[in-house]
């Protein structure tokens, strides 16, 4: 057995750079928080192919006195603390003095500052390791670090890292919530000499927010205050309309801090209560001050995570923060629903008049799900009327007669008004008849197909989509199950609580999840063609811009081509945007925005580097997901016909894509027993 011995300081900090820097994002945190913490008023900082060939933040603080710059690079030697009880009273962002010391032994880093009253400042080159001498230099006051070859002594380490986009990604990350926490820094961030973001000071945290997220999210953002003893919360939280798959849109700042707390978050999930569908996380920003013995940030080698006195206090006045927030406020969603479009509309000369909805929340995911089928939502139109072919693709709607007696008849118009809370615009005039009705829906079809401006042009579309059925026949509004109808297979079945399929089959009773069983049809229509390349797709004639963090845009391009395979075109647009100029025909029901931010959420979830093989399956699953019918929606007699005879025609109709089952049966011999019949 060897003798205990020593270890050297080159290893000591080899081991602490593998516990501090795991990649270049970690250095760029650790240096943008020593600039925070010297007083600066404006950080820069460069970044050359993902951080791995260089990194350089410059600022204008204090700077460091010649005399300390050779301590600076030393193992934990740091100004911010002096006795082991300083470490119950940090107030700076760092304090171990690790960062510095572990970077300059992976890399080679060069060091130039000169504080306010020097004459000229002094330069410090290390390589690796190697020091050489400290030397005097021109500077202008404040510090600048060059970082170059990160981990060139460490290369199985550099062969961890991810593609430069995606490095970068986690790079913006890190500026972003030091941006956030210090809205009055002046802060620049460049990636291969080209700026992506110029930040000025801004007294007000939501300039920032607006900057990083837009507008878009930050008009759907609810301030929140709280103050219980010496602990004070505040910042914005948002609307329930708008939420996440994951919690990583969840910002927690513990005195400028950005921290992460599972208690903390269950708190703010738990005021959510009710409010979100499940399996959705909300989206904040929150802000805590407190004082510095009630927590303890010394618990993880990159301050991540705390240790709080009072944890429960926390939780408590998080979850009555924002629960007494929503109390007092309408929580009720506003939808503007876009009469049918003339031929003219269509052809682009004119806009759309509009009904304005206030829907009681329990009603709103039916209004908006009747306004996409009928084709009335005017985000949709705008991007797809002219582009999209008249084609026949399971959708469950209402048919053109079924929404002409809908608007036309007195009684259904003052049902809807008193059930949904529907305020009509005064310069709107609803159809007073069934014929005038149809003849406003026969104007926006003749424009769609009748080979004039608005026609689509180049894709011809695909008739046999699955489960294709248009009826004419009923809708009366009752919330009675539909009739039962004999399919195909020569099954019975009726619909019950919009969600399931009621079906006598041989075993005794099958009770079917439409959307499941739908999903299922749908995966498997989709998935020859994706991997035969034959999926349908259009040119958007009005490309979508779409909002994303800089590391979402990144990963979303990266996977540009994947996604090309699927008949979605998106392509880089500037700082943290994509562009959609490519669409699939069988998706136009779909939200080009809604579908790009899920598909960014679930590539940024993944912690290890995706095959393009799981990227596929994952859209597949996705895009299946997006176009199957929905929990709630009704099903006309036809519809539920063809979708029970599609079920015959899968490989595997007993479970949907993500593993639940799409029937579960009652035998009879069960249901017997139940009703005391064995004896």
């Amino acid at each position: 057995m060897s003798r205990i011995q020593q270890l050297d300081t080159s290893v000591i900090n080899k081991i602490a750079a593998g516990e501090v820097i795991e990649r270049p994002a970690n250095v760029v945190k650790e240096l943008i928080e020593n600039s925070v913490d010297a007083m600066s008023t404006r950080i820069e900082v460069d970044i050359v192919d993902g951080g791995a060939e260089l990194i350089r933040i410059t600022d204008d603080g204090e700077g460091i006195h010649p005399d300390d710059i050779l301590l600076a690079v030393s193992s934990h030697a740091t100004s911010k603390i002096v006795t082991a009880e300083d470490l119950f009273f940090i107030q700076t962002m760092g304090f171990r003095g690790e960062a510095l010391a572990s970077i300059a032994e992976v890399s080679h880093i060069n060091i130039r500052t000169r504080q306010k009253d020097a004459v000229a400042g002094v330069e410090l080159d290390v390589n690796c390791g190697d020091r050489s001498e400290v030397i005097p230099c021109g500077s202008p006051t404040g510090t600048r670090i060059e970082i170059r070859n990160l981990f060139a002594s460490t290369p199985v380490r550099r062969k961890f890292l991810r593609t430069k986009s995606t490095e970068f990604g986690h790079i913006s990350d890190q500026f972003t919530r030091v941006a956030l926490a210090n809205p009055r820094l002046r802060m620049i961030l460049r990636h291969n000499d080209k700026v992506v973001f110029d930040l000025p000071s801004s007294d007000g945290l939501i300039d920032r927010l607006q900057m990083f997220y837009g507008k878009s999210l930050t008009d759907h953002l609810v301030w929140v205050e709280s103050e219980v003893g010496d602990v004070r919360m505040s910042g914005y939280v948002a609307h329930p309309s708008q939420s996440k798959s994951g919690r990583k849109w969840q910002h927690l700042f513990l005195n400028g801090r950005w921290f992460q707390d599972r208690s903390i978050q269950h708190a703010l999930t738990e005021s959510y209560r009710g409010l979100l569908m499940v399996g959705r996380q909300p989206i904040s920003f929150i802000f805590i001050d407190m004082p510095p013995s009630a927590f303890d940030v010394n618990v993880h080698p990159t301050k991540v995570e705390v240790r709080f006195v009072d944890g429960q206090q926390l939780y408590r006045q998080m979850l009555a923060m924002v629960r007494t927030k929503f109390l007092t406020m309408d929580l009720d969603s506003e939808m503007k629903l876009s009469r049918g479009r003339t031929a003219e509309q269509e052809a682009g000369q004119g806009g759309s008049a509009g009904v304005a909805i206030a829907p009681q929340q329990k009603l709103q995911a039916e209004l908006q799900e009747w306004a996409a089928e009928s084709g009335t939502a005017s985000a949709q139109r705008q991007d797809f009327a002219k582009s999209t072919p008249p084609i026949t693709t399971w959708s469950v709607r209402q048919s053109q007669a079924d929404l002409a007696r809908m608007l036309a008849s007195p009684q259904s118009r003052e049902a809807a008004r008193s059930d949904s809370e529907v305020a009509t615009d005064e310069n709107v005039d609803l159809p007073e008849t069934v014929e005038a009705a149809e003849v406003m829906f026969q104007e926006r079809e003749d424009g769609r197909s009748s080979g004039k401006p608005g026609e689509s042009t180049g894709v011809t579309a695909d008739n046999s989509d699955p489960v294709s059925s248009e009826s004419t026949e009923t809708f009366d509004g009752s919330m009675k199950p539909a009739p039962a109808v004999g399919s195909q297979s020569g099954e019975r079945a009726m619909q019950i609580m919009d969600c399931y399929l009621v079906v006598e089959a041989e075993q005794g009773m099958m009770i079917i999840d439409q959307h499941a069983l739908h999903e299922r049809i749908m995966y498997e229509y989709l998935r020859p063609r994706v991997l035969n390349g034959s999926v349908e797709s259009q040119r958007m004639l009005i490309p979508e811009t779409i909002d994303l963090t800089a590391r979402e845009a990144a990963l979303v391009v990266e996977h540009s081509e994947v996604l090309g395979q699927i008949g979605i075109g998106v392509e880089e647009f500037g700082t943290n945007t994509v562009l959609v100029n490519r669409w699939p025909v069988m998706m136009k029901k779909a939200r080009p925005s809604e579908m790009i931010r899920d598909i960014a959420e679930q590539l940024e979830s993944n912690e290890k580097k995706p095959t393009r093989r799981d990227v596929l399956d994952e859209l597949l699953h996705m895009m299946s997901c997006k176009a199957a019918i929905k929990s709630g929606q009704r099903l006309k007699p036809e519809e539920i016909d063809s979708l029970l005879a599609q079920r015959h025609l899968c490989d595997d109709a007993h479970h949907c894509p993500h593993g639940r089952p799409t029937a579960l049966v009652l035998s009879q011999g069960e249901l017997d027993k139940q009703f005391g019949r064995l004896g």
